[in-house]
């Protein structure tokens, strides 16, 4: 197939990309980075009607959930407004599947763990209400326009490929900070150590990004195959308190990190863990890399070569 792959120029975008080239699919990259806005239409119908695009993976997002709570306004005009005019292109050019990065930002601080697909939606940042207002989207345009979607809600995305790793700008994700921070020797400030879990740190839920793309080539697969408009966690089922994935990373490295403890982020749930028993069970879907040693391992080694001067 031939696959608009929007943010295709990001980290989870572009692993996934390469992905889709191996299992032989053709891939248009579609990038704030080339100039490609998702909000242009004229230019999204133009590339979807030129490039004949039969499906899309949507990845393009603001993903700072911290920066969400500062300016709201940026977040729904780009990733909710932004999924509108993207899904109504579909519908003018006749492109029929999608692929929806959304993420556990949608539940909020659950009401049990681990958390399924249809348990309580209240999000605690404007990042995590834009994918669920655009998950809302989806099931009405499936409705009205008949747009098959798979939504699927990432768990903490992380690790590297041999050629692609983590490096957002700014950076605000735990496991290339702590990378980071020992690699250059410096000290690593830990928002908050009085949340109610077993250490006093965030719990988190870490899926390496090759088996995240493996559940996206799936999920294309099946809605190709006539699987019906859905929605499914992609998560392991164990969670990791920031504190662990610290001395996983003191493990993998052989060095040790100085911390600064600071408070608590606004915004941030206190345990996020998936129940993925449903992707699994519907798309055959299994993690294979996502062992914390694994996932701090290809990270360590990505960023060990990847050093800014």
């Amino acid at each position: 197939m031939k696959i608009l792959v929007t943010g295709g120029k990001g980290y989870i975008g572009a692993i996934t990309a390469q992905e889709l080239i191996k299992n032989n699919h053709q891939v248009v990259i579609y990038d704030k980075k080339s100039g490609q806005e998702i909000q242009d239409t004229k230019l999204l119908e133009k590339v979807i009607k030129e490039e004949k695009i039969e499906a899309v993976m949507h990845f393009a997002a603001f993903i700072e959930m911290g920066e969400s709570m500062e300016q709201p306004a940026k977040y729904f005009d780009n990733n909710l407004v932004g999924s509108q005019h993207l899904i109504h292109t579909m519908v003018n050019t006749g492109v029929k599947y999608l692929i929806f990065s959304s993420s556990a930002g949608v539940y909020g601080n659950p009401l049990r763990i681990p958390i399924k697909e249809d348990d309580r939606k209240l999000p605690e940042n404007p990042y995590g209400q834009s994918k669920w207002m655009t998950e809302q989207l989806l099931e009405f345009y499936d409705r009205t326009d008949d747009i098959k979607s798979i939504s699927l809600r990432y768990f903490n995305a992380c690790g590297a490929t041999e050629h692609s790793g983590e490096n957002h700008q700014p950076e605000s994700h735990l496991i290339p900070n702590v990378i980071k921070a020992i690699l250059e020797n410096k000290e690593f400030i830990l928002f908050g150590n009085d949340y109610p879990t077993k250490d006093g740190t965030c719990i988190r839920d870490y899926i390496h990004v090759l088996d995240l793309t493996k559940a996206h080539i799936l999920a294309l697969e099946a809605l190709v195959s006539g699987h019906k408009s859905d929605v499914y966690n992609v998560g392991t089922g164990r969670g990791y308190s920031n504190l662990e994935v610290i001395k996983m990373a003191e493990k993998v490295s052989g060095k040790k990190l100085k911390v600064k403890v600071a408070p608590r982020r606004p915004g941030d749930a206190n345990e996020l863990v998936a129940d993925s028993t449903k992707i699994q069970k519907d798309l055959g879907w299994r993690p294979k890399y996502s062992d914390l040693e694994t996932i701090i391992s290809t990270a360590w080694q990505w960023h060990s070569q990847h050093q800014n001067p």
